[in-house]
């Protein structure tokens, strides 16, 4: 508070009005102001007091005093856009950091080139080559996520930096004529190729200090009143309105709020919609929420390649979903909010492109592509009248998101619908793991484990687990640039299945090596992690599920072995021999096996070998086969007299198998194989005479190219002499029973020592 004091002043007679209308010339010749200073500095009783109450400062953008006829006031924000002295320093985004390993290794051959004054000129072009295809395989294949990092990247060229590039003049409008000028929305008036247009965008800094200034392109109210004052004034006048999209949003404080952020968006979106001149809106960078739609409201939304509009950020979806921002790729993903994804939406109405490397790579040539797209749009849109071109804005954004039940859906987009799923199970790698050892401590519990409800649970996780492996494989797929691939290879699949038709080797070819890139570039999948923990835990619960059920078929065949024991100790006629012969026993009365005579002896092991044809014809009808066990001296005797010749005849067979592989993996006989296996495959169980004499012709041709490559080798001079060796070796030991040959049945019933191999090609058939 001021308040002044002073005692009256006498002017000589002189009435107010007269001194008042004689200001201009003074009293009796004297001037009002001359004559003012001269009185009241004789005055000693004047007293000017001032109490000043201190109040809290505010904080940015707002400026300290917001008239603009004070210096230092807002007027310091109307600083003029002028190219920068010093040039932006690179930045390296992450998933680029591969490139910049080339680039180091061409100024690294250029720099030795320049030292040595050697002709290196060969290997800058090729790693020149290597560097744009890189560049070029990166670029087009950008995830979401990186999408969004290169919309947000601090040498992205400005709403600015483009207009001057593509106009002819442009004059600056500021203010809003009730606040101060918002320097995070630009208006202004140019011209390109000489017709008039109204500019208006989102303006963010090239350097911290101009972020700082226009505070990161977020707008307080000020700057949307701004630019709905620039919209009546280019109605009023007719110029056509192309409006600049580049903000993370309204800014949000407590101040915009007060001074009525929301109504001041609300407004703009109601004028738009009723403007009579073309609108068009670029998104030039990020687009974000209502700060973006406040002057996004056009008849056209186009886009740069690599710009993003959402209605929240990819960090703040993932913290709100999965309560943290790291999820924000998957977040980013699921949101739709690229220049592609957002045009078959039909929310953007076309793509402008840039360059590789981003619109800052070169700001002069994309600034070029958004005149070309201006002027296309504009020459569209001039041509309708007023009614037209409301009703066409109008369309625009009523047909988002919108749909009527009962229409036969569009053949093209049938194509592409995929059958009812059931809900993917959703887990984290807690749950995951919870859930596995939640399901091995029941098993551990129980008193009575029931084995067929354990894997019946075993079976139920493990399908879920795959789905999601699945899953997580075309994430990692897609996210590496392989999905197109993969999914041109499953079509030309499906299509041989659905024909009936065999595998060509040379697609199943294809496949191996798209399984081999996969492999190598997983690592860099984002998913990575992730894929791998889920591969472990199904892999720990395939060999937990073996487990249980190796372990269920052996107590499944005990209790049977048991059962059928029990059924042939049981049967009359064994339990009448045994009793028989227990009686005739206790009759001679000795105490001792070795006291009884020869005779008993006999009937004794008679009776015991009937037992044991039984039991073994009571296993063998279980499918199991039975061998009999040598006596242990018997065993000794053949090791100890037959060590070395077995040392060589294991020698022999190692020799013979190494060379047959050998020979297999030669590409001619393997695709031979491979042939037969899908021959066999084909056939079934029930093969046709064709189909039989396609197999056995494959199998003719596959024996006799080993036969001739066996025979081309030594192997057959080894066997022979190892042969004879053998049968030197049975008659000076007597000749005891020739278990040194290896018996192998043949298909007639009969055996044969020679050594055999068999080749397991499917479908549960063999050949040698």
């Amino acid at each position: 508070m001021a308040s002044i004091s002073h005692s009256a002043v006498a002017f000589g007679g002189a009435s107010a009005s007269d001194l008042l209308g004689s200001s201009s010339n003074g009293v009796s010749g004297v001037p009002l102001r001359t004559l003012g200073r001269a009185r009241l500095g004789t005055r000693r009783d004047l007293a000017v007091v001032a109490k000043m109450r201190k109040v809290k400062k505010l904080d940015h953008p707002w400026p300290d005093n917001a008239d603009p006829n004070v210096k230092g006031g807002v007027l310091t924000h109307l600083s003029h856009f002028k190219p920068l002295n010093v040039k932006p320093k690179p930045v390296t985004l992450e998933f680029e950091r591969p490139l910049i390993d080339l680039e180091k290794k061409i100024i690294d051959v250029r720099k030795m080139a320049n030292e040595t004054g050697l002709d290196f000129s060969d290997q800058i072009l090729s790693l020149e080559n290597k560097y744009q295809q890189a560049l070029k395989d990166l670029y087009t294949h950008l995830t979401p996520i990186q999408r969004v990092n290169i919309a947000r990247h601090p040498n992205r060229p400005t709403f600015l930096d483009h207009v001057f590039s593509i106009t002819e003049k442009f004059v600056e409008l500021h203010g809003d004529r009730s606040g101060y000028d918002d320097p995070a929305i630009v208006t202004g008036i140019g011209t390109i190729d000489g017709r008039r247009y109204m500019f208006m965008g989102h303006q963010k800094g090239r350097n911290t200090k101009e972020n700082i200034q226009r505070n990161f392109g977020m707008p307080t109210p000020h700057g949307y009143r701004k630019a709905l004052r620039m919209m009546y004034y280019a109605d009023h006048h007719g110029f056509p309105i192309v409006t600049f999209i580049d903000t993370p949003g309204a800014f949000a404080d407590l101040k915009s709020e007060e001074l009525g952020q929301g109504e001041a968006i609300a407004h703009n979106l109601r004028t738009m919609f009723g403007l009579k001149v073309p609108v068009v809106s670029i998104v030039i960078g990020e687009g974000g929420s209502g700060g973006a739609l406040a002057i996004g409201c056009a008849n056209k939304l186009l886009m740069l390649e690599n710009a993003v509009f959402y209605v929240a950020s990819p960090e703040a979806c993932a913290a709100i979903l999965w309560k943290t921002a790291k999820a924000a790729p998957k977040a980013a993903e699921r949101l739709k909010i690229t220049a592609p994804e957002l045009c078959k939406l039909q929310i953007a109405d076309g793509i402008i492109p840039e360059p590789l490397g981003g619109a800052h790579a070169d700001p002069s040539w994309t600034s070029q592509q958004i005149k070309k797209a201006i002027n296309e749009s504009m020459d569209e849109l001039m041509k309708m009248d007023t009614p037209e071109l409301l009703k066409h804005r109008m369309l625009k954004f009523r047909k988002i998101g919108g749909f009527q039940e009962g229409l036969p859906v569009d053949p093209k987009k049938k194509i592409n619908m995929k059958k009812k799923e059931e809900p993917i199970w959703k887990t984290s790698g807690l749950n995951i793991e919870d859930e596995v050892k939640k399901l091995m401590q029941q098993r551990l519990d129980a008193k009575e484990p029931s084995v067929t409800s354990q894997l019946s649970g075993m079976d139920e996780m493990m399908a879920k687990l795959k789905r999601e492996v699945d899953r997580e494989f075309s994430e990692a797929a897609k996210a590496i640039g392989l999905k197109d691939r993969l999914t041109t290879l499953r079509g030309e699949f499906s299509k041989v299945n659905s024909q009936d038709q065999l595998v060509h080797p040379a697609l199943k070819d294809k496949f191996e090596k798209l399984r081999d890139e996969l492999n190598k570039g997983l690592s860099a999948a984002p998913n990575y992690e992730s894929l791998k923990y889920k591969l472990d835990v199904l892999k720990e619960l395939s060999k937990s599920k073996s487990l249980a059920e190796k372990s269920n078929k052996g107590a499944t065949l005990k209790q049977e072995i048991n059962k059928k024991f029990a059924e042939v100790m049981d049967r009359p006629d064994i339990k009448e021999k045994y009793r028989a012969l227990k009686a005739e026993i206790e009759n001679v009365g000795v105490s001792t096996v070795q006291d009884l005579d020869h005779e008993l002896k006999e009937k004794i092991v008679k009776v015991k070998r009937e037992i044991e044809l039984e039991l073994a014809n009571a296993l063998k009808s279980l499918g199991l086969d039975v061998e009999v066990v040598k006596s242990k001296a018997k065993e000794l005797s053949e090791q100890t007299s037959f060590s070395d010749v077995k040392v060589k005849i294991e020698e022999l067979n190692d020799e013979i198998k190494e060379g047959i592989e050998n020979v297999v993996k030669s590409s001619d006989l393997k695709e031979k194989i491979e042939l037969l296996k899908l021959e066999i495959a084909k056939a079934g169980k029930t093969p046709d005479v064709v189909s039989k004499n396609r197999i056995q012709a494959l199998e003719q041709q596959i024996k006799q190219s080993l036969a001739e490559a066996l025979d081309s080798s030594n192997l057959k001079e080894k066997h022979e002499k190892l042969k004879a060796e053998i049968s030197k070796t049975i008659e000076s030991s007597g000749g005891l029973d020739g278990s040194l040959k290896r018996q192998y049945p043949n298909e007639d019933g009969s055996t044969y020592d020679e050594p055999r191999v068999e080749m397991n090609v499917g479908a549960n058939r063999t050949f040698a």
